[in-house]
């Protein structure tokens, strides 16, 4: 078998192999057993390992007929580690669940692997998924492939990295503050966060729970298509969760619909955006213009997205964590323990305040969208930093107050409860990727897309990972 070929196939591809029989679960196991001995530790994406798990698995669905083995037919999938899986380590990033074991498997893996999904290994996290930098105690630090000196972004940083070492063909994730977008930019793959209940989870802390959602990465956009197909549907233990739609994701995406108008806003007028990026993703946007689309400049007004989030984001830890923060403080990082407190100290007024600016930028960017098919901005401000920076402290001469602030560009979408994805879009002088945010209405993932795909054509960036990690001299 042509190891390298099959780790630079599509995903698309590797299943229709599967399904004709020219391939096996088990041989794609052996592959990716094989890719992750040679390049993984030079990036620490999959640190949890479960591949007799796997095996077990794959040779009890290789006794069905092909055409009864899932979406997916039998490829494998990481999970992230912040969800668990049945009889896999699950550490959450924390040294307080560095030896937890579940016994039971989130609604998420359980739909994936009812699907024809493989899990075989978990991908790497920050401590809670806290802060857009993958490290933790556990496992110490994932590195961007582009550049190993540099951060992957977060949370789900081990997920996208594997994706562009080909140590996955598609990969699972979360998103809150734009943990499936900012890694997704950082390391020149596509990551989506999809509408509030289109993938099924376990209720945890809070049955109404939705500024955290999970979603697909992959290396395209009829891949990650593909696998929001696979996650997609409802289930009665997750109440807001929707049921599946009569048209497949991966037909939209392969639609060839265009957008009639599209938005481009530079920093949805929240945020500083270092200029480079900024270009980048200007240029992007405005290649739609080449299909027949009108392309301006404007963004709905987002103007209290700071404050709401800082908020409801901290309630959501109060609600989570605050167990954790009265009997095992030290164990935790200092940006969880501050998230927490701040918590804590929420009045019930703040939080009235906050819920009230989130219904109006969602009411205010409805409106939007009824002139727009598409809003278009970079995904992350900055190109990838650092490493041993724990966050972004400043950008184009602006300090941030807080570490998660210089995620605004992201979370502004989280709360008007809109999909969203990155694409890559290009590359800065030296290398780095760069990810265009593209948004579209609740519910939207159809129309998203189908214009994702239309501009990924148009970029001719499809193919650019895998790539094997670069270490600067």
């Amino acid at each position: 078998m042509d190891h390298q070929g099959l780790v630079r196939e599509t995903a698309c591809t590797v299943v229709d192999k599967l399904r004709a029989g020219e391939v096996t679960p088990l041989d794609l196991l052996d592959v990716l057993e094989q890719r992750i001995a040679e390049v993984d530790g030079n990036v620490n994406a999959l640190p949890t390992l479960c591949f007799d798990r796997a095996r077990d698995r794959a040779r009890a669905m290789m006794k069905k007929p092909a055409g009864e083995r899932g979406l997916l037919a039998g490829l494998p999938i990481p999970i992230k580690d912040l969800t668990n899986v049945a009889g896999v380590l699950t550490t959450q990033g924390s040294p307080i669940y560095r030896d937890t074991v579940p016994e039971r498997s989130d609604l998420l893996v359980e739909h994936l692997e009812g699907n024809g999904g493989l899990v075989y290994a978990k991908s790497n996290t920050p401590e809670f998924g806290a802060g857009a930098n993958t490290f933790n105690e556990v496992f110490g630090p994932t590195r961007n492939p582009w550049d190993t000196s540099r951060s992957a972004a977060g949370s789900s940083g081990g997920a996208a990295v594997a994706l562009a070492t080909g140590t996955a063909w598609l990969a699972h994730g979360t998103d809150t503050g734009g943990s499936l977008r900012s890694p997704a930019s950082f390391c020149g793959i596509v990551g989506m966060r999809p509408s509030i209940g289109r993938v099924a989870r376990t209720p945890v802390a809070a049955i109404d729970r939705n500024l955290g959602v999970h979603g697909p990465m992959a290396r395209n956009v009829e891949d990650l298509a593909l696998l929001l197909d696979a996650m997609s549907g409802e289930h009665p233990a997750d109440p807001l969760s929707l049921p599946r739609l009569p048209t497949s994701f991966l037909s939209a995406a392969r639609s060839g619909s265009k957008p009639r108008r599209i938005a481009f806003s530079p920093d949805l007028g929240i945020t500083p955006v270092d200029p480079e990026v900024a270009a980048i993703s200007r240029q992007a946007a405005a290649r739609f213009a080449e299909a027949g689309v009108i392309v301006e400049q404007a963004h709905p007004d987002l103007r209290e997205a700071h404050e709401c989030f800082h908020v409801l984001r901290a309630f959501d830890y109060a609600i989570s964590k605050a167990a954790l923060l009265r009997g095992q403080r030290d164990q935790l990082k200092p940006e969880v323990i501050w998230n927490i407190e701040e918590g804590l100290k929420l009045t019930v007024e703040q939080l009235e305040r906050a819920e009230a600016q989130r219904v109006a930028m969602t009411g205010r960017t409805l409106e939007f969208f009824e002139k727009y098919d598409l809003l278009l901005a970079p995904a992350t401000i900055v190109a990838p930093f650092p490493i041993e920076n724990r966050f972004v402290s400043e950008c184009n001469g602006r300090k941030f107050a807080n570490y998660i602030e210089w995620l605004a560009i992201v979370y502004a979408i989280t709360l008007v409860c809109c999909p969203a994805l990155s694409l890559p879009c290009g590359f800065t002088a030296s290398g780095l990727p760069v990810g265009l945010q593209m948004v579209a209405p609740p519910r939207g993932e159809a129309r998203l897309l189908a214009g994702a795909k239309v501009l990924e054509d148009i970029l001719g960036l499809r193919g650019t990972t895998p790539i094997d990690p670069r270490t600067p001299k």
